[in-house]
């Protein structure tokens, strides 16, 4: 697997973890809450969405961008998930991380500080030249728009 090295800086001098791979071939690394070094926990009510620290910003290499993805353990047991996602960190951000976690549960629940809450997946940028065209190419598909590729699939 290629590697390639990305810069973090902790922003709190009690943070102590950085995004980890749980498996030898895990693409996606955990990121957990961080909020200023206390033990407090917030509490995420139903249909509620919050923007939740990690105290870590990030130096990512030019041609890279990190996503932000939800964890599915997280997601099918407690309905927990990250909006806007994937989100997108750009190589040229240099701002702390939050993460827009959003309940999609009937149940309050408790975000302590470090609980693994989101996964980062390092990924290549390739960038368009947009250019514009009084006419596109036929194909097959057309303008059939939501759902159409499975019209005659039985699906």
């Amino acid at each position: 697997m290629e590697k390639i090295r990305i810069k973090i800086r902790k922003l709190h001098s009690a943070l102590e973890s950085i995004p980890t791979y749980q498996s030898d071939e895990a693409c996606g690394a955990d990121v957990c809450a961080f909020w200023d070094g206390s033990s407090g926990s917030i509490a995420l009510k139903p249909n509620e969405r919050m923007l939740i620290p990690t105290g870590l910003s990030f130096e990512i290499p030019k041609g890279y961008e990190i996503q932000v993805r939800p964890r599915s353990g997280l997601a099918v047991k407690s309905g927990i998930t990250i909006l806007n996602s994937p989100g997108t960190i750009d190589s040229d951000y240099r701002g702390e991380l939050q993460l827009i976690v959003i309940n999609l549960s009937d149940k309050e629940f408790i975000i302590k500080n470090g609980d693994r809450l989101a996964q980062l997946v390092v990924a290549p940028v390739i960038r368009a030249e947009f250019i514009e065209s009084q006419e596109l190419a036929v194909s097959n598909r057309g303008s059939a728009g939501f759902g159409s590729t499975g019209l005659d699939k039985n699906i």
